[in-house]
């Protein structure tokens, strides 16, 4: 798939005659307006009662693995929930007997094996033809001593690895005070509220009786757990190394009564970041590691705090119409329903809208007033944030707050001064947030500690969160909006995002894929906070968008841009990518060149008669490379929001043209 307008390939194609071109220019026009009427109406008949809009979130077969696991190791799994699970199990597996960790990826080791288990728990056959296709791959990919920490973890709960064969994780860990390295502040948010609980089972080390043997999934079941070579003692991870074996050395030594203390200390944490709901921080996995951790202190399932964390495990789960339950790593209202506003105004639909209204005042009902673990950080900024999901009041994000604002700022709500004071909050709290460096990062401030991602346990993604182009972009687009377009602090971030974009005129997605998502986040913001169309960033962002778009008209990026240089900005068509690369080139008042005239056409053309567009793809990111995200609704909202601004001209608040 290669571009048809890149700058340096040669001439545009000559136009028509201007009578057919003011035709053709109609036809396309009035495509484009029927395909976001046909958008609008569908995404308002999405809408939930009480005013908020939440798609599916997809990842990969890890999460209902691990849901059977756990039911497994409490002794609650159950032969309904079992079957559901282990039916979208079997549908996603591949013709080479593998899983991947996202649509059309390639076969993944650790999500392989942790699928395999489940269908094993399931009742499936490890003879039958789909689980001999699958042990064969693993096998020859290095069996289970190849697989990352945390699925070795999930098999030392049966006995099915040795607790010895994995990194250690002390609980003493809770006491490193917020200036020591590598105390639990150092690591990103999620990361921090999976490592606490998984210290307490790494001190317990419990192993519950294993319902069958594994011996079919080590490469050589004579040496089940072969002996790793170390990294040069001179080398960060040859420290690290050295560090765990320490480690493993005090595991023997611990004085008991300390031990007991510090794994004490620990679920007093976990207990305290419990949400309102019984999960914790409305993500699967902590709230996962947190019942197991709870339940090895004495915690029994009746336990008001386990009864309601097992509960909140089963919000998660979607149920398909085929029986199928599929089960979500998270939940994410906040986002959606900001995003959904934003681009149901920018289509047209009144501000004033009974629609838009109600889902202001949910928006509005569910800003963060008391202080989390941020505030470890920034003890005296005031609250003010957004979360992205249902129930985490413990952890507000900044583009949630930032894209929440936005989208109340186009509604006319009828108590202005409620949304005023809802907004000054936020944006008082989010430039608070801000980086030293003048960026800002999803969660946490100067949260860049190099040493986390080197600990051998560290294997599973990224455990930090730095400062990133698309939430500083965000942010920035926010703040100008506000008013704020010549604030010192927008001003550094400005620059910020200037020095951040890559010699090709794109811009690093860090949550979204990949450089399609960053750059059509970044150049809107700067034309929001007045850098011109014509600023020699914007020009080069334009050049490289025309120079990546494929031959149908369409944008696509595949997940291995981020493993892989090669594929920058290379895949299929989708209209959530599509539509990023729309945003960036029509805030650069491209609306009329031929890259955004065929990206809108395109757009119209694979729209289904519903509204909806077809997108198996995974087009968000949690950890890039390492674990992808299908937001559902992503489908609907970004390429609605780019025809609309197609359409109606829409998207530039009253910061535009400062500076």
């Amino acid at each position: 798939m290669t571009a048809t307008t890149d700058s340096g390939a040669g001439a545009v194609p000559p136009r028509a005659d201007s009578a057919t071109e003011t035709e053709a220019s109609t036809d396309r026009f009035e495509a484009a307006r029927r395909a976001t009427e046909r958008a609008t109406d569908l995404l308002l008949s999405w809408q939930d009662e009480e005013g908020w809009w939440k798609g599916d979130l997809e990842t990969n077969v890890t999460m209902d693995a691990e849901d059977l696991l756990l039911r497994q190791f409490l002794g609650i799994r159950d032969e309904k929930t079992t079957q559901a699970a282990a039916l979208f199990i079997r549908g996603e597996q591949r013709e080479d007997g593998t899983w991947a960790s996202f649509y059309g990826g390639p076969g993944e080791l650790s999500t392989t094996i942790e699928a395999y288990v489940a269908l094993r728990l399931a009742g499936d056959d490890p003879d039958a033809a789909h689980m001999a296709r699958a042990s064969a791959w693993i096998r020859a990919h290095g069996g289970i001593a190849g697989s990352r920490v945390f699925t070795r973890v999930w098999l030392a709960l049966f006995g099915w690895w040795k607790w010895d064969d994995l990194p250690e994780l002390p609980p003493e860990l809770i006491w490193f005070p917020k200036w020591f390295p590598l105390n639990i502040y150092d690591f990103g948010c999620w990361a921090r509220q999976t490592i606490v609980p998984l210290t307490i089972v790494s001190a317990k080390r419990p192993v519950r009786p294993a319902p069958f043997p594994l011996d079919e999934l080590h490469a050589d079941a004579r040496v089940p757990n072969p002996p790793k070579s170390l990294a040069p003692v001179a080398s960060w991870d040859g420290v690290f190394q050295r560090l765990d074996k320490a480690l493993h050395a005090y595991q023997k030594v611990a004085v008991p009564g300390v031990r007991r203390m510090a794994m004490r200390a620990a679920g007093r944490w976990i207990i305290e970041r419990q949400e309102n709901d019984g999960c914790w921080g409305g993500i699967q996995p902590p709230a996962v590691y947190s019942v197991i951790a709870l339940h090895l202190l004495g915690y029994d399932l009746d336990h008001p705090v386990l009864r309601e964390g097992i509960a909140s495990l089963d919000r998660f789960a979607v149920w398909r119409a085929d029986g199928a339950r599929m089960i979500e790593a998270c939940q994410s209202p906040v986002w959606d329903t900001c995003l959904a506003t934003i681009a149901l105004a920018d289509a047209g639909v009144p501000a004033d809208d009974p629609r838009l209204v109600k889902a202001a005042d949910w928006m509005l009902g569910e800003q963060i007033t008391r202080p989390g673990d941020w505030s470890v950080r920034r003890p005296e900024l005031a609250p003010g944030g957004w979360a992205f999901e249902f129930h985490n009041d413990n952890y507000p994000d900044i583009d949630d707050t930032a894209e929440v604002a936005l989208a109340l700022r186009r509604v006319r709500h009828p108590d202005p001064a409620r949304v005023d004071e809802a907004i000054r909050r936020g944006a008082n709290w989010t430039l608070g947030m801000q980086s030293k460096n003048g960026a800002w990062a999803a969660f946490d401030v100067d949260n860049t500690s190099a040493f986390p991602n080197r600990l051998p346990f560290c294997d599973f993604g990224e455990v930090i969160d730095p400062p990133s182009a698309d939430v500083t972009a965000h942010v920035v687009e926010m703040l100008a909006y506000e008013g704020k377009a010549q604030d010192p602090r927008t001003r550094r971030g400005i620059e910020w995002l200037l020095a951040e974009q890559e010699a090709n005129g794109a811009w690093f997605g860090r949550w979204g894929v990949n450089y399609l998502y960053g750059t059509g986040s970044v150049v809107p913001a700067l034309t929001e906070a007045g850098v011109p169309a014509t600023h020699p960033a914007i020009r080069r962002a334009v050049r490289w968008l025309e120079s990546v778009q494929n031959d149908d008209g369409g944008w696509g990026e595949d997940l291995r841009s981020y493993a892989d240089p090669s594929w920058v900005a290379r895949g299929e068509s989708t209209a959530s990518q599509t539509g990023w690369a729309l945003l960036a080139l029509l805030a650069a008042d491209e609306r009329d060149s031929e890259p955004v005239e065929r990206g809108v056409a395109w757009l119209a053309a694979t729209q289904n008669a519903d509204g909806t567009w077809d997108e198996p793809y995974f087009t968000g990111t949690g950890f890039p490379w390492d674990f992808s995200i299908n937001y559902h609704l992503y489908r609907q909202v970004f390429p609605l929001t780019a025809l609309g601004r197609y359409v109606h001209g829409t998207g530039h608040g009253p910061g535009a043209g400062e500076g």
